[in-house]
Formats: structure tokens, C-alpha cells, sequence
């Protein structure tokens, strides 16, 4: 239901203005025309009056063309003032649309001032990244007991001969420390010799020394 006694929207206030400054010239314009038609007609009965020495009657119309330039005189200077009030008004619309776009980002900036705590957000951080270094040194720590665990002692030269055998495959010599290394006795690429057993028991107790 629409409120009589809401209030008027500025923007709208401000199309109204501008619409009845623009009649108000409108008027201005038609008023001067008109005054000019008068001017000339003036002239022409002077003109007449003068011409059958009526110096009277010359005087009396020179007196009100005078009178009629002035006015007309006054339309330009209302017409410049009216045109002045209607820059004024646009100005103030443009003032107006700046102040609510203002106001807009001061309301969004303030509403993401309540959101980024800054103190809870560097407490956030300082929390992840202590805990991502834990879980790096464990990592770690886990890696290098299995290493311990599960290390064989030919690792090393099964792993130089696997790199001679694929580089003899592909048709290149290796001179110099690596040639003439022996090949894996199966021959074939990714098998692992055999190392000695590790109990069930060694693996639990080295894990329960990661637990602690």
C-alpha cells in the first residue's frame, strides 16, 4: 500500500527540478521572441510617426521601445541564472550519487572489518603452520626409522647395476667409474635381492618409539 506521507526520493526530486527548470526556460525563450516581434513593430511606427513629423507621438513610442529592450535585456540575464540553477541542480545530483556510493563501501568495508579478526586470523596462521611443521619432522622421523627398518645393504650397488643394465639397453657406454659394472644376476630391471628378515617384534618396538 503506498505511504502518503513517505519520504520523497532525492533522485526523484531532482528529475523534478531540472524538469521545471527546463519549462522555466522554455518560457524565458517564448517571452523574448516576443518582445523582439513588439521591438520591431515599435521601430516601424516610430519610422511612420517620424516620416509625418508626429515628433510627440516619436518620443512617446521611443520612450516604451526603451523600456522593451530592457526587459527583454532582463529575459538573457533570468535565462543565464535559470541555466545556472539547473548546472547547480545536476551538480548536487552527482554529489548525491557520490555520497551513496561512499556510504556503500564505508558500510562493505566496515561489515569485512567485523569479519577479518586480525588477531584471530594471525592466531589461525601461527597455528597452522606449528602444526605443518610437526607433521614434516614426523613425517620425517618416519621415513628415517623405516629406512633403518627396512634399509638392505645392497641397495647401493643393486641400484648401480639397474643403471647400467638401462643405460647398456638404451646404446649408451658409460666410461670411467660406472663401466664395466656387473649386471643383476636375474637380469631383470626392478627385482630386489633378498636381505635378511626383519621380526614382527623389531617393527612394533621401533613404532611405539615414534608413538612416545
Amino acid at each position: 500500500m503506498f505511504n502518503l506521507w513517505s519520504k520523497p526520493d532525492p533522485k526523484d526530486e531532482q528529475k523534478e527540478v531540472d524538469r521545471q527548470l527546463r519549462k522555466v526556460g522554455r518560457d524565458i525563450e517564448r517571452d523574448r521572441r516576443q518582445l523582439e516581434r513588439d521591438e520591431n513593430k515599435l521601430e516601424l511606427e516610430i519610422k511612420k510617426l517620424a516620416k509625418s513629423g508626429d515628433t510627440e507621438g516619436c518620443k512617446i513610442l521611443a520612450k516604451q521601445l526603451i523600456a522593451l529592450r530592457k526587459q527583454k535585456q532582463r529575459t538573457y540575464t533570468a535565462n543565464s541564472k535559470v541555466q545556472n540553477i539547473a548546472f547547480q541542480n545536476k551538480a548536487m545530483g552527482a554529489n548525491v550519487k557520490l555520497a551513496e556510493a561512499m556510504g556503500t563501501a564505508g558500510k562493505t568495508m566496515s561489515d569485512m572489518n567485523k569479519i577479518m579478526k586480525p588477531e584471530q586470523i594471525a592466531a589461525t596462521i601461527n597455528a597452522f603452520s606449528k602444526e605443518n611443521m610437526k607433521m614434516e619432522m614426523t613425517d620425517e622421523m618416519i621415513n628415517d626409522s623405516l629406512d633403518d627398518m627396512l634399509g638392505e645393504s645392497g641397495d647401493e650397488e643393486e641400484s648401480d647395476n639397474i643403471i647400467t643394465q638401462v643405460l647398456d639397453e638404451i646404446g649408451i657406454e658409460m666410461s670411467g667409474k660406472m663401466a664395466g659394472a656387473p649386471l643383476p644376476e636375474s637380469g631383470k630391471i626392478g627385482q630386489r635381492s633378498k636381505s635378511k628378515g626383519i621380526s614382527d617384534e623389531e617393527i612394533e618396538a621401533q613404532l611405539s618409539q615414534l608413538r612416545q
